[in-house]
């Protein structure tokens, strides 16, 4: 599985920003499409998830300003930011998750930045 991201930039603290991630190759059984972000110094953290069946989860942080969605057709997952804050500023990771009874297989994006300035 190759996820590639993109979207990433500068923005104004209040702007806005869409995050895509285009995933490729055998990307059959992938139950989980998700993002992740690390700041310097901080380890990385889940920021929202969003299953095949369309269910959706977000860390407390970004609740009510980011909203993630997916394209089937396309194999492709979208992070909307509104409302960014400094504190959002990161690198931003694109996660695929199979779960599998052998066990959880994760492959991860490239990374893109995101700076929100003040």
């Amino acid at each position: 599985v190759q996820l590639v991201e993109s979207g990433g930039g500068l923005v104004q603290a209040g702007g806005s920003l869409r995050l895509s991630c285009a995933a490729s190759g055998s990307i059959f059984s992938i139950n989980v499409m998700a993002w992740y972000r690390q700041a310097p110094g901080k380890q990385r953290e889940l920021v929202a998830a969003i299953t095949n069946g369309g269910t959706t989860t977000y860390t407390d942080s970004v609740k009510g300003r980011f909203t993630i969605s997916r394209d089937n057709a396309k194999n492709t997952v979208y992070l909307q930011m509104n409302s960014l804050k400094p504190e959002d500023t990161a690198v931003y990771y694109c996660n695929a998750r199979r779960v599998l009874a052998a066990g959880l297989y994760d492959y991860w994006g490239q990374g893109t930045q995101v700076t929100v300035s003040s």
